[in-house]
This record gives structure tokens, sequence and C-alpha cells, in this order.
């Protein structure tokens, strides 16, 4: 199969505000980051199938952040998939993912996932030619992203959003923690950047620098 990387739309293609996890692979691995709500389980499958990436070579499922929408058919996930699927996320996330810690929005327990490998901020993954995980919290307390090496992508979570191909701020209504929020995104100006995918927006490639500036410049974002 050789590595690459691609994403997925999960949710109708005229919706506002589509979710688009990602997908990474090499010949050893696939690897899928973030898995839409519940229920998203064969919408995720029919996805790899118009691919032509064998859903039952998934063998990663990295997470960035705790909010149903990136976790919600995981269980599902890691059930049809078995013991030959691991799930990676940052240390932060854990306690949230495997169920002993309350969402920090819903106020509610996650049906409990085990969590393979913990992760820390500045870790390489060696998968797909090299992942390097960036803590980024202030959307959440575990907001984490990354940044496949080869492709010069970074996969921003919802650290970021995007609008018609355009690089915005984070969405203020779901990110409490602005002033952390806005010291994650200056982290993403050290990165050498090709591509940025934003899960609610889609993928940017024009003016990424100077945009991140731009946005830091503004500084806290006023709720509409």
């Amino acid at each position: 199969m050789g590595s690459g990387i691609t994403t997925i739309q999960l949710g109708a293609a005229n919706s506002s505000n589509p979710f688009i996890p990602t997908i990474l692979w090499d010949d050893q691995d696939v690897i899928l980051i973030d898995t839409g709500i519940p229920g998203q389980l064969e919408l995720i499958r029919a996805a790899f199938q118009e691919l032509s990436i064998p859903f039952e070579k998934l063998s990663k499922i990295i997470i960035t952040h705790q909010d149903m929408d990136h976790i919600g058919s995981l269980p599902a996930l890691v059930q049809a998939l078995g013991d030959q699927v691991q799930v990676l996320a940052h240390e932060t996330a854990v306690p949230y993912l495997t169920g002993e810690t309350p969402l920090v929005k819903s106020k509610k327990l996650a049906p409990s996932v085990k969590v393979d490998v913990a992760l820390q901020d500045g870790d390489i993954l060696p998968f797909a030619g090299g992942i390097r995980v960036i803590y980024s919290p202030g959307h959440t307390p575990d907001h984490t992203s990354y940044y496949h090496i080869p492709s010069k992508t970074l996969i921003a979570g919802d650290a970021l959003t995007a609008k018609n191909g355009v690089l915005q701020s984070y969405n203020p209504t779901y990110t409490p923690d602005q002033e952390t929020a806005l010291a994650s995104i200056a982290k993403f100006q050290e990165l050498e950047l090709e591509a940025i995918i934003a899960f609610h927006g889609g993928v940017c490639t024009d003016n990424l620098q100077e945009r991140l500036q731009e946005i830091i410049t503004a500084g806290p974002v006023a709720n509409s």
C-alpha cells in the first residue's frame, strides 16, 4: 500500500459543519484519528471501502480528545475489530476514555474503552512515516493534535476550525479555556506546514503560517 494520509467525511456532504476524521497508513498499519458520534461504525466502514483501504486492516485508533463527536463510535470500532486494534491517546485523555472521569461537557461517563498506549507531548509515533504528538489543550483539557512528518500535515482536531478552505480560530462556544487554546495554537507556528486538517471545516493549504499569526494576534474569540 505504501504510505499516505487522507480524510473522510462523516455527515451530509451539504452540511455546514461536517466531521472530517483522518486516515493514515503504511505497509504495516492503518490508523484512524477520531471516530465520530455514536452509531457511525458502518459509515466509517463504507468510507474505508470507498478509498479501497481494507477496514479489517485498521490497527490503530488515535484520539484527539474526549468530546463525543470524536469518541462516539470508538467502543463499536473496538468491539468490531477486537484485539487487532490498539487505542492511543494522550495521558490526560485516558481517565475520560476509560470511563473513570466524567466528560467535561456532558458531565457523563463515557463507555469504558481500554487505552493501550498513553501518549506524551513530543512523542514520535513510528507509523506512516512518523507522527509527532502535540499536546494542545484549551478546547478540552486533554486536547491533542498530531503532525504527520512526511506530508507536513497538522491534524489539528478542534484546536482550529476552517471555512471554505480558510483556516479559522477555535470555536469559542466549545472552547472554555481560550487563553490556553491560543498558547496551543502558538505551538503550531514551530512546524513546517503544507496542510492543516480541522475536523470541523476540512483541509487548509493556503497561507497557513500567516493565518496562524493572525489568529494569535486577534486573541480570544467573542461568541457570535
